[in-house]
């Protein structure tokens, strides 16, 4: 089996669709919206032992998702929900995290890894998120 590709990857926003939109369907207040459509994260996902570590740093806040795959756990949302989360690995370069927020919605976050990119697609409510990173540094 190869090496995935996002291992020792960092990854820049570069762009992103319909961000806005899925934020007012999940209910975001509109201040931590506008935050949140000027803030240019860098991510990456590593693996230690038995866990892996998906890391956002911001200018703003930095944030870690410490999980197992197929393992569910509850996770805080950046704007403060707390949500039933379970993440897997399609492949080695995609993961499918499924996010159970209070009410029965669910949101699905599809991250695929390739060399010099990452896309993300959030669909929550039949709206539909798009974000590009650009590989940027390897460790």
């Amino acid at each position: 089996m190869q090496k995935p590709v996002w291992k020792g990857r960092r990854y820049k926003l570069e762009r992103t669709e319909n961000l806005e939109e899925v934020l007012i369907a999940l209910g975001v207040n509109f201040m931590l919206r506008k935050l949140a459509m000027t803030v240019v994260p860098v991510v990456e996902l590593d693996h230690d032992g038995e866990y892996y570590y998906f890391r956002q740093y911001t200018v703003i806040r930095n944030r870690e998702v410490r999980f197992r795959p197929e393992e569910e756990f509850i996770e805080e949302t950046p704007d403060g929900k707390r949500v039933r989360t379970n993440i897997k690995f399609e492949n080695e370069n995609k993961l499918v995290q499924i996010l159970h927020y209070k009410g029965g919605k669910t949101m699905e976050i599809i991250r695929e890894f390739f060399e010099d990119e990452l896309i993300v697609t959030w669909n929550f409510d039949d709206v539909i998120h798009k974000r590009y990173h650009r590989a940027v540094d390897v460790k």
